[in-house]
């Protein structure tokens, strides 16, 4: 779709000017004001995706919604936006989170309130930002931008170790970012030198057309693998998430998990499989090695975790492992597959994974926040027999917790089942390695479950507990609808990117040698 309105602006600078109004608030109202200023911008932030639904047609893989307009015109940046059906998920997911935040702040936060919501409402404006760039810079502008508001939410709202995550989380950050610039600069250089229009030299669609040798490639893939593989985050480089989980508020850990995460798998989408097919085929062996050791090993870390926020922040890394395998899979069904369209499968089960995995894992944090703000405690230990207080936030935990399992009829079940059976079609002992983290996460996680909510009331602390406030409840039902839909009807999903997972498939099979 061409450009009738603004739209995609409107996502990325409604919040942004919203957050920044936050601030210089000045009244003496100015915390409640703050709280229903922010909710009402969350509001209309989310109901901008229906429009964008709407109007955006599914049956191609061309961008839309596009906007353009030079920025620094003398070096050929621009302001260019688009979506296909990789970015509308992604951003539908960004704005429902700001909301669940939004609405959770209004019984958990009590300190500098104004700012707390600022930082979230910037950050999400910066969020869709980097999910509709087009250019080059303009996507890593925004990729950059946004870790300072949750370098500041983890800083200032954060636990007693939170300047230790803080540092770590931008240590990790910081050297993917340089090597992601440093592969953006040589991409423009080499479409300098093949003559494109000033308007093409750092636009990402024009990035994939860009005829490259195996050995640049393979450069090009390392240090775009390391950017995105710390988001995401893959194993070696994920120590820096259970750190930083802990230490931030639960508001913090919710888009950190539910947002941030993902932006390294639409970087894969996005930059690593399409400008680089030959060096991902090349590498995909070893991409898919170190998913099965974060689908396998992290779920084994997983099951000694005391503290539940570490807990869930171990079995994001198992889970977020199936969306780098789905992706990488795609180059063993194209060998073993007289049907090259079976390989969607590998596409398709990336995607659902990476939304429902947003809606599981704040579904999870968002409980441990409730316990947390009840207990101040996360320590499984000091819990046991909260149904018996808690009757209500209870059965929410347990629906939550059965979608972590993969429970059929949840999301957890969709994504990660298309992933397996992606790799049956590959090779099976992928498919049986993968298919273990059904069994692992259910062990951890309904053994937590059963230690926290079950049994015998544990303590006097939670024999006084009280159970969900009407806010809570709301939260809880918004997040167990889309588990449930995801879960039971995941056709709308799978229609959305369906051109855009034909079209990447098309991309991959295109050698550039």
């Amino acid at each position: 779709m061409t450009l009738i309105f603004p739209l995609l602006s409107l996502f990325i600078w409604l919040p942004i000017i919203g957050g920044i109004g936050l601030l210089t608030l000045k009244n003496k109202n100015q915390e409640s004001l703050s709280r229903g200023l922010a909710l009402i911008i969350a509001l209309i932030s989310l109901g901008l995706c229906i429009p964008l639904i709407v109007g955006f047609d599914s049956g191609t893989a061309a961008m839309q919604w596009r906007e353009q307009m030079p920025w620094i015109a003398s070096l050929g940046i621009h302001y260019a936006l688009g979506v296909d059906g990789f970015s509308v998920p992604l951003i539908v997911l960004t704005c429902f989170m700001t909301l669940l935040v939004v609405l959770a702040s209004m019984v958990s936060v009590k300190d500098r309130i104004q700012q707390y919501l600022a930082a979230f409402l910037i950050m999400q404006g910066l969020m869709c930002g980097a999910f509709v760039a087009l250019d080059a810079i303009l996507f890593y502008t925004f990729w950059e931008a946004m870790l300072v508001p949750m370098f500041l939410i983890i800083g200032m709202w954060g636990g007693k170790n939170r300047i230790y995550a803080t540092i770590k989380f931008f240590l990790y950050t910081f050297l993917g970012s340089v090597l992601l610039l440093i592969a953006i600069i040589y991409l423009n250089i080499t479409a300098r030198k093949m003559g494109l229009a000033y308007d093409q030299v750092f636009n990402i669609l024009a990035f994939h057309n860009l005829p490259l040798s195996l050995i640049e490639q393979k450069w090009l893939f390392i240090a775009f693998l390391i950017a995105f593989a710390v988001k995401i985050p893959m194993f070696p480089v994920h120590t820096w998430l259970p750190d930083a989980h802990v230490e931030a508020p639960t508001g913090g850990s919710v888009i950190l998990a539910a947002i941030l995460l993902k932006m390294g798998g639409y970087g894969f989408l996005r930059f690593i499989l399409p400008i680089t097919p030959d060096a991902s085929f090349t590498f995909a062996t070893g991409i898919i090695g170190l998913s099965l050791i974060a689908i396998v090993y992290i779920a084994l870390v997983t099951l000694v975790q005391t503290d539940m926020k570490k807990l869930i922040a171990y079995s994001s890394i198992s889970h977020m492992g199936f969306v780098t395998l789905g992706l990488f899979i795609v180059f063993g069904i194209l060998l073993s597959s007289k049907d090259p369209s079976s390989a969607v499968i590998g596409i398709d089960g990336a995607m659902v994974q990476m939304i429902s995995h947003g809606f599981v894992s704040a579904a999870l944090f968002l409980c441990v926040g409730v316990l947390y703000d009840r207990m101040h405690s996360r320590q499984i230990k000091d819990f046991g027999g909260v149904v018996n207080t808690m009757p209500a936030f209870a059965a929410f935990f347990m629906l939550f917790a059965l979608a972590n399992v993969g429970l059929p009829g949840t999301s957890g079940f969709v994504g990660e089942f298309l992933v397996i059976l992606g790799a049956f079609k590959a090779q099976f002992w992928l498919a049986v390695l993968a298919g273990t983290t059904l069994i692992l996460g259910a062990s951890y996680t309904l053994w937590m479950v059963k230690r926290v909510v079950f049994g015998a009331v544990g303590s006097v602390a939670v024999g006084s507990l009280k159970d969900l406030n009407p806010i809570e409840i709301m939260m809880f039902v918004l997040l167990g609808l889309a588990i449930l839909w995801l879960g039971l009807w995941p056709a709308p999903l799978l229609e959305l990117m369906h051109a855009s997972s034909n079209h990447l498939i098309e991309q991959l099979m295109q050698s550039k040698l």
